[in-house]
């Protein structure tokens, strides 16, 4: 809605360009001005044409306001030395943007198009850490921005059943006699294996040996025993991990094992379309220094067997069928490995996916590894997410039963982790700090309690929005500067959701929730409600924010809470 307004200015601004003979109007560019005395949007267009004219760009900015006529959405049409400055008619616009927001607002026009989105994608030998956190907040949350960009969008899991790491757990499994306890999640007694075992290999490594083999077993399909072990150990492993993503509200519309581009053929037929380009020596790979990367591509073990890259390959052909878009979200230590699978897909004429690669995140204590069995379980992180969110709530809240505060600190907790990952660009590495997760100032429980600000309000008054027609308002006139800066502010939610869209980043949301919330508690402390002459469209305003905050939170895989 707010772009609605640069494309008037922007149309008005063409079509006096035009009309005074300047030739074809450049691209002309929009920016909100520092000082709201200086109007609400703002052209330097006159610096633009300036060289091309040969004319100041005072002088060409007198020129362009004698001939413009000012768009209806605006009141006027000012210069500011050679400045164009535009001023929104707030009563007309105020309608325009309180008529607009429904429950739905925020859901743009369908694209036709199919985006698989594949994210998480952790190893299945132990829980989800903080270190896989990361790309778990950021898929999800990123395919929600898409849907509603207007996109269809599938979420994939690729389940990593053939890897080194869960042959270890097999292993494990057949030979170290360790007995999982079924009162444990399945996740973390596979995570107790498999540190048992890189425990026994570093006393006896010729175990690897065993290990290799099973791989192999596992490969080529004919045991039985041996594949039902893979199978099982995988699937609990995954059912644990699910269970841990659903308390982050995170659910995958597809796992795909890739053992099955082995079952079903389709490792075979790469490597027999891409004949042309392998080399062997002992082990199938193709040379990719003609193509800027030094390293070679292995494509299968000189025992046989075929590696990741390969059915990764097989993978992302079918991702390449099934979709237009594919986007891959991965840690910034999978780079060279996307760009030998995008030379490889381009040779195969498949599309390449568009990936989001992330920096890590850790604790102030420092790295994590699985393997050396030095992590914090994502369980863990949301349990003590949690209890601290409760003290926090304690303090404040002394009239809440046990069960009613939980459940707020559950949101809050949750909502804490996962604003605290969403709202910086991938691109920065991040240290993990409670004290700024949790903050009721500026983080994620500071958004959620202006949700819940504006719900108690609307509930004081008695505000009913199911009985309440626009037509009883006698004017829209907006005139505080706070009333007007959180009008503008709501107005700007779809073009933020389309440039999210466009750029495949979560942060702008992130960034912007905090801006609606901070827009709405000036507001809320400054500005009159019930009671005052113009109660009927504050409240109206009131019911709109607590819609817009709550749809961004939902982007963000995050619950809005009625009470905090």
């Amino acid at each position: 809605m707010y772009r609605n307004l640069e494309k008037e200015a922007i149309k008005s601004l063409k079509h006096a360009i035009e009309s005074l003979g300047y030739g074809s109007a450049p691209e002309i560019k929009i920016e909100e001005p520092p000082n709201p005395d200086l109007g609400d949007l703002a052209s330097a267009v006159s610096f633009q044409l300036s060289t091309k004219l040969k004319k100041s760009p005072m002088e060409i900015t007198e020129k362009i306001i004698e001939v413009m006529q000012t768009p209806d959405i605006f009141r006027k049409v000012e210069t500011k030395g050679p400045y164009i400055n535009f001023f929104i008619d707030y009563e007309k616009f105020s309608k325009m943007v309180l008529e607009s927001i429904n429950d739905d607002y925020g859901k743009l026009e369908t694209k036709n198009k199919k985006i698989i989105v594949e994210h998480t994608s952790a190893n299945p030998n132990g829980p989800l850490h903080i270190g896989h956190i990361r790309n778990a907040i950021i898929g999800d949350s990123l395919a929600r921005i898409l849907k509603a960009a207007g996109y269809g969008v599938e979420t994939q899991y690729y389940v990593n059943d053939m890897g080194r790491q869960i042959a270890m757990v097999v292993w494990g499994i057949l030979n170290l006699g360790y007995k999982m306890d079924k009162s444990q999640k399945s996740d973390h007694e596979i995570g107790k294996i498999y540190l048992k075992v890189n425990q026994e290999l570093k006393i006896n490594p010729h175990h690897k040996e065993e290990i290799d083999d099973l791989i192999r077993i596992y490969e080529e399909g004919d045991n039985a025993e041996v594949t039902e072990i893979f199978e099982s150990a995988v699937q609990g492993c995954l059912d644990g991990v699910a269970s841990t993503a659903e308390r982050l509200n995170i659910n995958h519309d597809l796992f795909v094992w890739e053992s099955r581009f082995i079952k079903d053929g389709s490792v075979t037929e790469i490597l027999s379309s891409l004949d042309d380009y392998i080399l062997e020596n002992e082990v199938l790979y193709i040379n990719l220094e003609e193509y800027g990367v030094e390293k070679e591509l292995v494509l299968r073990r000189s025992d046989g067997t075929s590696l990741y890259s390969t059915r990764d390959i097989a993978y992302h052909l079918e991702k390449s069928k099934n979709a237009d878009i594919i986007i891959d979200v991965l840690g910034s230590d999978h780079k060279l490995a996307i760009e030998q699978l995008k030379i490889v897909l381009k040779l195969l004429k498949a599309t390449t996916p568009d990936v989001i690669f992330y920096e890590f995140i850790t604790l102030p204590e420092g790295s994590m590894s699985t393997r050396r069995g030095v992590f914090i379980s994502v369980d863990e992180l949301i349990d003590d997410a949690i209890d601290r969110a409760l003290v926090e709530i304690n303090k404040r809240r002394s009239d809440l039963d046990e069960i009613s505060g939980m459940e707020i600190a559950e949101k809050i907790g949750i909502g804490a982790i996962r604003y605290y990952i969403a709202k910086l660009s991938p691109e920065k590495h991040i240290v993990f700090k409670w004290d700024e997760a949790l903050s009721f100032e500026m983080g994620c429980a500071s958004i959620q309690y202006a949700h819940a600000r504006a719900c108690r309000l609307l509930d004081k008054a008695g505000f009913d929005i199911s009985k309440f027609e626009l037509s009883d308002l006698n004017n829209f006139n907006l005139d505080h500067p706070f009333e007007i800066d959180l009008l503008k502010t709501l107005s700007k939610f779809t073009s933020i959701i389309e440039e999210s869209a466009k750029i495949k980043r979560v942060h702008p949301i992130a960034q912007y929730a905090q801006e609606l919330a901070n827009a709405f508690n000036k507001f809320y402390k400054s500005v009159p409600v019930v009671g005052s002459d113009k109660e009927g469209l504050r409240l109206l305003l009131v019911d709109r924010s607590r819609i817009v905050i709550r749809n961004c939170l939902d982007l963000l895989g995050i619950e809005a809470p009625i009470s905090m």
